[in-house]
């Protein structure tokens, strides 16, 4: 694969986050540092970038509130943007077709939050029949609690989804990895 046949998914990384009731900043500085490093290494691969956005009847999620746009610390020139109200970016949006009319083959996905709308957007990418790149260090979680009332890390539940997508629907990658089409991930 290469720049020409790959396109960078950034899903939902936007403003609106802030306003959930489970907001958790501690991972941002580290998560911002990889997010950007790559949306930075695929614009200079000349590899198109593709901004995804969630839109919904939440307060902070509708396009009236004024948070449907990237997060402040994020540098994102997006080659095109698409709205989805659903998790998976490639539900009623057109991006699929906008994939296949510039030939595109291999997706690397990043963006907020990982087991939902990163890892819908992987799992129905692949089941398209595009590879796909999972880079979990430019994904972003909070902790969740269970019925039972043990609580999740972000940390287990970026674990958790590696261990789910890993070989079945993606490559797991490092942003560096991503980058470098030719490179083995794990």
């Amino acid at each position: 694969m290469s720049a020409q046949d790959t396109a960078l998914i950034v899903v939902d990384v936007q403003e609106s986050f802030r306003k959930a009731p489970y907001w958790d900043a501690s991972e941002l500085p580290t998560y911002i540092a990889r997010q950007q490093a790559l949306i930075d290494g695929a614009k200079a691969a000349g590899m198109p970038v593709v901004q995804i956005f969630h839109v919904d009847t939440d307060e902070a999620f509708t396009l009236e509130s004024g948070l449907v746009r990237a997060l402040e610390e994020i540098r994102i020139a997006p080659d095109v943007t698409f709205h989805k109200g659903v998790h998976s970016a490639l539900v009623d949006t057109g991006l699929e077709a906008w994939l296949r009319e510039h030939g595109i083959r291999r997706v690397i996905v990043s963006g907020i939050r990982t087991e939902q709308c990163c890892e819908t957007t992987t799992r129905h990418a692949s089941d398209l029949g595009f590879e796909v790149d999972f880079v979990t260090e430019a994904t972003l979680t909070f902790p969740m609690t269970h019925a039972s009332g043990r609580v999740f890390t972000a940390e287990d539940i970026r674990v958790r989804t590696e261990l789910v997508l890993a070989g079945r629907f993606a490559r797991i990658t490092t942003v560096e990895q991503a980058l470098s089409p030719l490179s083995k991930a794990a």
